[in-house]
């Protein structure tokens, strides 16, 4: 049941750079999407000081979550839950951060809607949402690689597609995320942080 993924294995350090500067030293982090389960018990094991709630939606990616998580027993890792991003309705109610990686270019743009409107229902004023996967940039040049990956991710599923900077910002303002860095990773890839504006 336990999956692995060879990219989570290539991407995981740097992130977790940038997950070092802007991660509070306490909290909860609600990571979406978590896939197979190798993120959540990484940066579970990094960060022993926060609580760590991993979810997905797919029947297997839970399994191998929850698989990951008996072989480590971390005491910060919880037990995975079901969490469709597109959804109105959260298992979780409140977290300190939000975690989410290679989601929204293999799903609907509405999964990107109700991921954002869940980070500001979920997220207290000054907490973050971060977000990780390829991005088209305006005013710079796409990487050939990236035109490419886009192409098969349409002819896979046409409601798939990198996603525009611009149109991913866009959305998270309309629900109070005010983007604070984005941070050039490998593979012409981006990490996204949006912080949670204080109420008015």
């Amino acid at each position: 049941m336990k999956r692995h993924a060879q990219a989570t294995e290539r991407n995981r350090e740097p992130l977790l750079a940038v997950l070092r500067e802007v991660l509070p030293a306490s909290g909860t982090v609600l990571e979406i999407a978590s896939g197979t389960g190798q993120h959540a018990v990484f940066f579970a094991r990094a960060f022993p000081g926060l609580r760590w709630q991993p979810t997905d939606m797919e029947p297997e990616s839970l399994e191998s979550i929850a698989a990951w998580r008996a072989e480590e027993s971390l005491p910060n890792l919880l037990s995975p839950l079901v969490l469709d991003a597109s959804s109105d309705t959260w298992p979780v109610s409140s977290a300190d951060v939000i975690l989410n990686v290679n989601m929204i270019h293999i799903s609907p743009w509405a999964s990107c809607q109700g991921l954002m409107r869940g980070a500001g229902r979920v997220l207290a004023p000054g907490g973050c949402l971060v977000m990780y996967g390829p991005y088209f940039v305006e005013g710079r040049e796409t990487a050939p690689s990236n035109l490419a990956f886009d192409a098969s991710l349409r002819e896979r599923n046409a409601a798939w597609g990198v996603r525009q900077l611009g149109a991913v910002t866009a959305e998270a303002a309309r629900h109070g995320l005010e983007r604070e860095r984005v941070v050039d990773m490998p593979s012409n890839n981006l990490t996204l942080v949006f912080r949670k504006r204080p109420s008015p």
